[in-house]
């Protein structure tokens, strides 16, 4: 009789223990860090920046030591704004002023400068040890792109270390190259333009450019540099043009490449506003050797980040090119279709080291985008305000990303601890007056991104967790909140992301192509006349207008005293006396 009473007692000890357990894990979901929002200001100009916003493809601009790389305006107008051709104006940033890439850390904030001679710089990847991969200009003039009354000032890939500034060169006599990515050895990658002409080039008719970056309708080739020699790293069949997007700490890159020079009946969100280009895929490359990762079935593929266990996440179209899905590349496994939330399109954008995926795909129906996580199955993280997608989940499964309205740009968010997702701004401390979209975050729950203010400017910003990791920070409240959490689309909670690694794999332009989005723009879904979807093209965290030098379409609203002014190919936001791209 006493041990059953023992029992008992035990089994109802235990269920207690249970039931407060659950109790405090659903009181934690609900309480959250405050977060103190640090701008980082300008070099003097009106704006700052860093990679997500500017520039498409993969992107890691907040390393897990608390750096952060970015490029910030000078009080110095673009001396190149009055020179043109028939695609824009030569200004190397949208607001027509110079710039100079920085690093930031414990609220010093360095200037890394321009090559000699050059009046701009930015950047485009940090590595784990603080390693900075860009371009910069270098004071010469592009020979392969005339303009008046200079022709287009010359752009060079080039390595940020020890304090210097290292011009990576070019590929084939060519004028030009730019740096998209570089690891902790010092190894970079990046494309590069030769001399031979293509009238199907990546910067003519992709759908991933820059600001800054040429359009020329010359081969774009991808190149690898490491201790002093830029290798052409070739293409996928007979593709003439390839670029090279990312690398990790084991120097296994990866990229987009041609795969023949056969332009396709179909447009895809691969090539610049529906224009015709060859079949493009997603490429792996290591040891010397370029493997075609594949598709899902359609003619356009691009990858958004590769892990150091060398797993690639991206998109891909389906067979006919009218869908495209999130994937997952191994090269055990290949290429998986990680599935929707029931609609036709989504994006994989960032995979970390326990192998948990996110990103966004639309709803049943396709008139709602829905940011996901991927643990070996796909959990719809919710929405705020209709609309929300993951940029970026660190190894303790917090992921973040922005929410909100038509294009997911009314404010960003956190998720964390099973959910729900939670607005940051309501976790600010003390509140701002900027509108914050984040693309980043790092193991130390830092979060990177870009505040906008009233007049539209964008500052770079970095958001600090008042937690036990940053003590003593000044203005920190380090109460917990109990955040006022909006109405979540699936508020049931999910797993801890990283209380699911055992299960995962052991194999270790943002864009939902019918919607027409390059991957330097967020998703912004409008129903259109014909009753289909589409997406148009701001930068993420823009307001509700087009600012100047963005690309617009006759039915958009550009800022207050700017028009949608047409080229021969593109169209701008401009003011009085500019002159559209």
């Amino acid at each position: 009789m006493k041990s059953r009473i023992l029992i008992c007692m035990a089994a109802t000890t235990f269920g207690l223990m249970a039931i407060l357990l659950q109790l405090a894990a659903q009181e934690d979901h609900a309480r959250h860090h405050h977060y103190k929002l640090i701008d980082m200001g300008t070099f003097g100009g009106p704006e700052s920046y860093i990679n997500g916003f500017e520039y498409g493809g993969p992107l890691y601009n907040l390393n897990s030591a608390g750096t952060l790389a970015g490029w910030a305006d000078t009080s110095l107008p673009d001396p190149y704004r009055n020179s043109s051709n028939a695609y824009g104006n030569f200004c190397f940033n949208g607001d027509c002023y110079a710039s100079h890439a920085f690093v930031t850390k414990g609220g010093f904030i360095a200037d890394l400068g321009t090559l000699p001679g050059g009046y701009s710089s930015a950047s485009a990847w940090i590595s784990s040890n603080g390693l900075v991969a860009g371009v910069s200009q270098n004071g010469q003039f592009d020979p392969q792109e005339t303009g008046s009354p200079t022709n287009y000032p010359e752009l060079r890939a080039v390595l940020w270390r020890d304090g210097q500034i290292i011009d990576l060169g070019t590929l084939g006599g060519g004028p030009e190259s730019g740096a998209s990515s570089v690891n902790k050895r010092g190894q970079v990658v990046g494309w590069a333009i030769n001399r031979v002409p293509d009238p199907n080039s990546l910067f003519f008719s992709g759908n991933e450019y820059n600001y800054y970056q040429p359009i020329e309708q010359y081969q774009t080739r991808a190149f690898l540099w490491q201790n002093g020699v830029m290798t052409d790293l070739g293409t996928l069949g007979t593709g003439k043009d390839a670029w090279a997007q990312a690398i990790n700490d084991n120097g296994q890159i990866t990229g987009i490449s041609y795969t023949n020079t056969t332009v396709n009946k179909v447009p895809t969100g691969c090539g610049f506003q529906g224009t015709l280009i060859p079949t493009e895929d997603p490429f792996f490359w290591e040891n010397g050797k370029m493997t075609d990762m594949g598709g899902l079935g359609g003619t356009c593929g691009q990858p958004l980040f590769i892990g150091n266990s060398g797993q690639v996440v991206g998109t891909s179209d389906l067979p006919g090119d009218l869908a495209s899905h999130p994937f997952l590349w191994t090269k055990v496994q290949g290429m998986k279709d990680l599935g929707t939330l029931g609609g036709h399109f989504g994006t994989a954008q960032m995979i970390n080291d326990h192998g948990v995926v996110v990103g966004g795909t639309t709803l049943p129906g396709d008139s709602q985008l829905d940011a996901f996580l991927w643990d070996g199955r796909i959990h719809d993280l919710g929405a705020l305000d209709g609309c929300s997608y993951a940029y970026a989940v660190n190894t303790h499964g917090q992921v973040v990303g922005n929410w909100g309205g038509a294009q997911c740009a009314e404010g960003a968010f956190l998720w964390e601890n099973g959910g729900p997702m939670v607005d940051l701004s309501t976790l600010l401390s003390p509140a701002s007056d900027l509108l914050p979209s984040v693309v980043s975050n790092n193991d130390l729950s830092e979060i990177a991104g870009m505040g906008v203010d009233a007049n539209g400017n964008g500052h770079a910003i970095l958001l600090i967790p008042c937690d036990e990791n940053h003590p003593d920070v000044e203005g920190c409240d380090y109460s917990l909140v109990d955040a006022n959490i909006a109405p979540s689309q699936n508020p049931k909670p999910v797993p801890s992301a990283t209380q699911r690694s055992t299960s995962l794999p052991r194999t270790n332009r943002n864009r939902i192509p019918a919607l027409r989005c390059d991957s330097s723009r967020t998703f912004s879904i409008e129903d259109s006349e014909a009753g289909s979807l589409r997406v148009t093209g701001q930068g993420r965290g823009a307001p509700s207008c087009i600012r100047a030098g963005a690309e617009c379409r006759p039915d958009e609203s550009c800022c207050p005293g700017l028009t949608c002014a047409a080229a021969s190919v593109r169209a701008f936001c401009e003011g009085p006396g500019s002159k559209a791209k």
